[in-house]
């Protein structure tokens, strides 16, 4: 399998301005959170938002936007990882070629995702991953990512990129097979992939790229949640509260158990 270093296909906008991240069942406190700036291997300086947990499980997390970049959806959601207790980094993707860190509707995507590419992203992620290594010290022991929409592929593409991650979390995850097959004979961490039963992509692409990952000795979990559509994991969606809710126990219980029994807090 030929690796792709080509950009990554275009996506549509995930969360709107107006979208909020459900609730964890976990409901501690964040610490310390706000706005940062990460450094890449190229030496590109990026926009990012960490929070610290007041609880800490031995859990980090980092979270990979939608198409969108960095915009308030997810720097709430760096927060409500927190309070569940995972120290959180969220990162923006466009650094290189945007601006500013304008990522609210106004913002046109299209020309930036254009021009990034896997390789980039993965700067970004390794940036973002030994940031909490290096604030966290011995608070945080087993690294995870979780994505959303583009980022949700893209976070599956980290299990194969060289960070040490105990698992890759993807929700909807857009052309899987296009955006991150490539780098399934490099992948190390389990996956967990959370899809909307009423998505662009084929069920079948899913299942295919699930195979394929399976078929290289790593655990796959997948759930798809019949009848939601793409980007439900927003509280706003009150139909959707129980898939939402479903969503976080899966995530905390897919962490927790790939996380080393002397780091948990519970």
């Amino acid at each position: 399998m030929r690796i792709r270093s080509a950009p990554y296909a275009v996506a549509t906008m995930c969360y709107s301005d107006h979208a909020r991240p459900p609730l964890s069942p976990l409901q501690g406190a964040a610490e310390d959170h706000g706005d940062i700036r990460l450094t890449a291997a190229d030496g590109t300086r990026f926009a990012a938002y960490e929070a610290r947990a007041a609880k800490p499980s031995g859990r980090g997390m980092v979270i990979l936007p939608d198409v969108r970049g960095l915009h308030d959806f997810y720097k709430e959601l760096v927060v409500r990882f927190a309070e569940a207790g995972f120290d959180a980094v969220a990162i923006d993707y466009f650094g290189r070629s945007a601006p500013n860190d304008d990522r609210s509707e106004a913002f046109d995507y299209k020309p930036h995702t254009a021009q990034t590419t896997s390789e980039m992203v993965a700067q970004d992620v390794r940036a973002a991953v030994e940031r909490l290594r290096r604030s966290a010290g011995d608070r945080v022991r087993a690294v995870f990512s979780v994505g959303f929409c583009w980022g949700g592929s893209a976070s599956w593409r980290q299990s194969g990129e060289g960070h040490g991650l105990a698992g890759a979390i993807g929700f909807y995850g857009g052309r899987p097979m296009t955006r991150a097959a490539a780098a399934i004979p490099r992948m190390r961490a389990p996956l967990l992939m959370l899809l909307a039963g009423v998505d662009s992509t084929p069920p079948q692409e899913f299942a295919q790229f699930a195979d394929a990952v399976r078929a290289r000795g790593l655990e796959v979990e997948a759930h798809t949640y019949p009848g939601a559509p793409h980007s439900f994991f927003d509280r706003s969606f009150a139909e959707h509260a129980k898939a939402c809710d479903d969503a976080w126990r899966r995530i905390l219980d897919f962490t927790a158990r790939l996380t080393p029994v002397a780091a948990r807090a519970t």
